[in-house]
C-alpha cells in the first residue's frame, strides 16, 4: 500500500508540473518582451524538465535496487550458515587518522564489535599532533578473535596513510573507514557476500549522520538520505557507483594493487580511486545494509570548508582522468563519470543562474507568481522524494519537514559553495585540506 501511495504522489507531481507550466507560460498575462527573459524562461523550463526527469530516474532505479535487497538479511544469514568460517574471506580494516583523539576509541570499539569471524584492524596515525596514537594503543593487541595494530608515520596525507596500512595488511579484502566513523555491527556481513561475484571490485557503504543537533546537521542528514544515498542506490542497481565513501568502502586487495592504490594528488582520494577502479571496468556495488555513522559539520563555516574540498577534489579527479570521459571505461562507467561532472559542475551553475534570474524577473517584471509556482512544485517534489527515501532507509520521518527548507536554503547554500570552488579550481587557487574539528558525537 505504501508503495502505491508513493507512486500515486509521484504521478500527481508530474501532472501538477504539466498544469502549472500551462498556467504560467501559455496562459500568462504578463507582457515580457526582453529577449533575455524569454530565452531564460525557456532554458529554465528545460532545466526544470531535466530536474523532474532526473528525480524520476533516480527514484525508479533506487526503487529497483531496494526491491533487489528486500530479502538480503535472509540471504546473508544463509551465506554465513552454509560457509565454513575458516574459509571466509580474510578482511583487513584500515583506519587512517590525523588528530582524531576525540573519536578514535569509540570508532575502534565499533570495529571490534563487528560480526565477523576474525578481523585485522590497522590504525595508521598520520603524524597527529594530539593523543590519537596513545588512545588507539589502549585497544592494541588481541581483542577476542580480532587484532588491532597501530602504525605511526610522518604527516603525509590520508592517501599515504591508507597505502601504508594496505602495505601492512594481510587480508584478501580491504575495508577503508574514516576514524570518525561508527559502524553497525552487521555491516561487514552484508558487504562481503557481494565479492562472490568475481566481477565486483568494491562495495560502497551507507553513510548516515549521527550528530543531528541543529538545522545544518539535520539538513545534512536529509541530504545523505535523499541526495547522496538515493544516487548511490540508483548507481548500485547499475553496479557502477561513482564515489566509494571514505567512511565505509570494501575493496578486493587485488583490485587496489591493480590500480596502484590511493593517489595523493587530489583532495578527493576516495573519488579518485573509484574512478581508477571503474576505468578497469570493475563493477562497484552499493550495500544499504552496511551502515556507518559519521559526524557532520555543525556550523555553516565548517560545512563550507568540507564541501569546498569535496568539489575541488572531484573536479581534480575528473580532470586527472579526463581520458576516461571519452571511452575506455565501458559505456555505463563512462556515463556515470559524465554524470559526476554534471552534478559537480553544470548543475550548481544552473541553480545559481535560476536564483539570479528569479530576483531579476520579480523586481523588473513583477513576475512573483511565476516564482511562487516554480518553488511550489519543486518543494512538493522534494517532500515526496524525501518521504520515499526516508521510507526506504527506515529513517526518522521527522526529517521530512526539513525538505521544505532543503530547496530554499540548503541546496542554494551548497551550490554557492560548489560554484566558488569550481571557479577557484579553474584559477588554480592554492588550498589546504581543511581539517574538520570533531565534537566527539559518536
Amino acid at each position: 500500500m505504501a508503495r502505491k501511495i508513493t507512486l500515486f504522489l509521484l504521478i500527481a507531481v508530474v501532472l501538477g508540473f504539466a498544469f502549472i507550466s500551462y498556467v504560467t507560460v501559455l496562459r500568462t498575462d504578463y507582457r515580457v518582451t526582453a529577449t533575455f527573459v524569454n530565452v531564460s524562461m525557456v532554458l529554465l523550463l528545460f532545466f526544470l524538465l531535466v530536474l523532474i526527469v532526473r528525480y524520476f530516474v533516480l527514484v525508479f532505479l533506487s526503487f529497483l535496487h531496494q526491491q533487489n535487497r528486500l530479502h538480503v538479511p535472509d540471504r546473508v544469514l544463509d551465506y554465513f550458515q552454509t560457509h565454513d568460517k575458516a574459509h571466509f574471506p580474510t578482511v583487513s580494516i584500515i583506519v587512517p587518522c590525523f588528530n582524531e583523539g576525540v573519536v578514535i576509541e569509540r570508532s575502534l570499539t565499533s570495529l571490534l564489535q563487528l560480526h565477523y569471524p576474525a578481523l585485522e584492524i590497522i590504525v595508521v596515525d598520520d603524524g597527529s599532533l594530539d593523543d590519537t596514537a596513545a588512545r588507539a594503543r589502549r585497544l592494541a593487541g588481541r581483542q577476542g578473535n580480532h587484532t588491532v595494530r597501530v602504525l605511526q608515520q610522518p604527516n603525509g596525507g590520508k592517501a599515504v596513510a591508507l597505502n601504508n596500512g594496505i602495505g601492512h595488511a594481510q587480508g584478501e579484502l580491504i575495508m577503508a573507514v574514516d576514524a570518525d566513523s561508527r559502524l553497525d555491527p552487521a555491516s561487514l556481513l552484508y558487504a562481503v557476500p557481494h565479492f562472490e561475484d568475481p566481477t565486483v571490485g568494491a562495495v560502497a557503504g551507507n553513510v548516515k549522520i549521527v550528530n543531528r543537533r541543529n538545522l545544518i546537521t539535520k539538513l545534512q542528514a536529509l541530504e545523505y538520505i535523499e541526495g547522496l544515498n538515493m544516487v548511490r542506490r540508483s548507481q548500485g542497481y547499475l553496479r557502477a557507483v561513482n564515489v566509494i565513501p571514505g567512511p565505509l568502502g570494501v575493496f578486493r586487495r587485488s583490485v587496489l594493487e591493480q590500480v596502484g592504490g590511493y593517489d595523493n594528488d587530489t583532495f578527493a582520494e576516495d573519488c579518485d580511486v573509484t574512478i581508477k577502479i571503474l576505468a578497469q571496468r570493475w563493477k562497484i556495488e552499493y550495500e544499504p545494509y552496511a551502515i556507518t555513522w559519521t559526524e557532520a559539520p555543525e556550523t555553516v563555516n565548517a560545512f563550507f570548508r568540507q564541501r569546498y574540498r569535496w568539489t575541488r577534489g572531484i573536479l581534480q579527479s575528473l580532470r586527472k582522468h579526463a581520458a576516461q570521459l571519452f571511452g575506455g571505461s565501458g559505456r555505463l562507467n563512462t556515463f556515470v563519470l559524465w554524470y559526476m561532472g554534471f552534478e559537480a559542475l553544470l548543475w550548481p551553475i544552473m541553480n545559481i543562474f535560476a536564483q539570479i534570474y528569479f530576483l531579476y524577473v520579480v523586481f523588473v517584471f513583477d513576475m512573483s507568481v511565476f516564482v511562487v509556482f516554480w518553488w511550489g512544485q519543486l518543494t512538493i517534489l522534494d517532500i515526496v522524494v524525501a518521504m520515499f527515501c526516508i521510507g526506504m532507509e527506515r529513517e526518522d520521518m521527522r526529517l521530512t519537514p526539513y525538505s521544505i527548507l532543503y530547496r530554499l536554503y540548503f541546496v542554494v547554500m551548497t551550490d554557492v559553495c560548489k560554484v566558488i570552488a569550481t571557479i577557484e579550481e579553474f584559477l588554480q587557487v592554492r588550498m589546504d585540506w581543511g581539517k574538520l574539528e570533531r565534537a566527539g558525537r559518536l
